[in-house]
């Protein structure tokens, strides 16, 4: 499966976004889907992920403020981001993991991987 990850840019503190992780060559129901981040100079984190089953999985960090959904039937993962703060600035990706009953926050449980999309949150 190939993804690709769109959405991103820059916003104020406070402001929103949605990212899109749209899918091809694959069916994302046979994927548990997972959005992952890396700021400039720090590693890359867990924000969320879920399976379809409907069980969803937020970092500390992002819970309350981001919401994980999907649409099987547009072949579409999204990553609803409210309340979002300078330190929630960095490229975002989502990425697919072939275990689709398990949630990990780990990456390198994820077997394919779309290119990031950059959000910017200015002060």
């Amino acid at each position: 499966v190939q993804l690709q990850a769109s959405g991103g840019g820059l916003v104020q503190a406070g402001g929103s976004l949605r990212l899109s992780c749209a899918a091809s060559g694959g069916t994302l129901s046979n994927y548990a889907m997972g959005w992952f981040r890396q700021a400039p100079g720090k590693d890359q984190e867990f924000v969320a992920g879920m399976n379809w089953g409907g069980t969803v999985y937020y970092a500390d960090s992002i819970k309350g403020r981001f919401t994980v959904s999907g649409d099987n039937a547009k072949s579409a993962v999204y990553l609803q981001m409210n309340g979002l703060k300078p330190e929630d600035t960095a490229v975002y990706s989502c990425a697919a993991d072939r275990k689709y009953y398990r949630l990990s926050p780990f990456s390198y449980d994820y077997n394919y991987w779309g290119q990031g999309t950059q959000v910017t949150v200015s002060s």
